[in-house]
C-alpha cells in the first residue's frame, strides 16, 4: 500500500488516542498493511518471553499453595478484559487500552510485592528496584525477539503510559523516565487502566482470600460496604453454596466499580467541555 493505513475504529471520541496521532516507536518502521500500530503493540507484548514468565509470579499467594488462586497472568487477563469494556463504554482506543494492560506488570519479582521489597534493599547501592522501570527495560531493551532493533520498539504511548502506571514520574529516582514529560498526564487510555488495575487486584484478592479461608465474609462485609452491600443481597436473593454467593457478591462489587469509573469519567470529560 502507498499510503499507510491507521485502522483505528471508526467511532472513537475525540478525547481518545488514534494510531494515526501516534509519537511512533524509537526505531522506524513500515506502517503494517492491516494493523494498527497499537494491535502491533499488543501483538509483540503477547508473543515476548516477559509476557510468558508472569503464569509463575504472584500477587499474594505462592504459585504451589494451589490451582485457583491468581497469578500475575491471570491478573493481567483480567486488567485487559475490564479495561476493554469501559473503553468501549467510553469510546477509547480498545487496542491501546488491551496492549497497556498486557504490559503492565512485565516488570514485576516473583513472590508478590515481598519479593519487590526485598530485591529493592538488596539494590540499594545499585539504584533500587521499582517494577515499573524494570518494565520499560524489558520493552526498551531486554526482549531480544526481533533482529532489526533491542527490545520490542513499543509505541511512545505505551512507553509512556509504562512510565506512569500508578506514580507521577521522578526523574530525581528514575532519570530515564525524562522522555516522557513528567509534568503532564498521559492519554485517558493510560489513566484509565491505573483505576481497572485496582478494580481487578481488589476483586480477585477478597475472591482468592475468601476462597483460602484467610477471609471471614463477615467481618469483610462489616469493612467493607461496598463488598457487604452485594453480599446482603446474593444471600437473600440466591440459595446457593458459599462459594457461589461469594461470587455473585463479587460480581456486584465489580459492577458497581466499573459503572461508577464510566459513568464518573464521561461526566468529568463532558464538564470539561472536551
Amino acid at each position: 500500500m502507498s499510503e499507510p493505513q491507521f485502522f483505528d475504529p471508526p467511532d472513537l471520541a475525540p478525547y481518545a488516542q488514534t494510531s494515526e496521532a501516534s509519537r511512533g516507536r524509537r526505531h522506524e518502521e513500515k506502517e503494517h498493511d492491516y494493523r494498527s500500530a497499537f494491535q502491533r503493540d499488543r501483538d509483540r507484548i503477547i508473543h515476548s518471553r516477559a509476557f510468558r514468565r508472569l503464569e509463575y509470579k504472584t500477587q499474594v499467594f505462592v504459585n504451589h499453595e494451589g490451582d485457583h488462586y491468581r497469578t500475575r497472568l491471570t491478573h493481567t487477563i483480567e486488567v485487559s478484559q475490564i479495561g476493554r469494556t469501559v473503553a468501549r463504554a467510553l469510546r477509547l482506543n480498545e487496542d491501546l487500552v488491551e496492549s497497556l494492560a498486557l504490559s503492565h506488570d512485565l516488570g514485576h519479582t516473583p513472590f508478590g510485592h515481598l519479593g519487590e521489597e526485598v530485591l529493592d534493599r538488596l539494590m540499594v547501592d545499585h539504584g533500587g528496584f521499582d517494577h515499573n522501570r524494570q518494565t520499560l527495560r524489558i520493552v526498551e531493551h531486554l526482549e531480544d525477539r526481533y533482529p532489526a532493533f533491542p527490545g520490542l520498539n513499543l509505541t511512545w504511548e505505551v512507553r509512556e503510559g509504562i512510565a506512569k502506571h500508578s506514580a507521577p514520574i521522578d526523574v530525581k529516582v528514575a532519570p530515564e523516565f525524562a522522555d516522557y514529560e513528567p509534568d503532564l498526564q498521559p492519554p485517558l487510555e493510560a489513566q484509565m487502566i491505573d483505576l481497572v488495575d485496582e478494580i481487578a487486584y481488589n476483586h480477585h484478592d477478597i475472591d482468592d482470600g475468601l476462597e483460602s479461608g484467610l477471609l471471614d465474609d463477615t467481618a469483610l462485609a462489616e469493612a467493607v460496604p461496598l463488598f457487604g452491600r452485594p453480599l446482603a443481597e446474593a444471600t437473600r436473593r440466591w440459595r446457593g453454596s458459599p462459594r457461589q454467593i461469594h461470587a455473585e457478591a463479587l460480581r456486584g462489587m465489580v459492577n458497581r466499580l466499573v459503572s461508577d469509573l464510566i459513568r464518573t469519567t464521561g461526566e468529568r470529560v463532558r464538564d470539561a467541555g472536551v
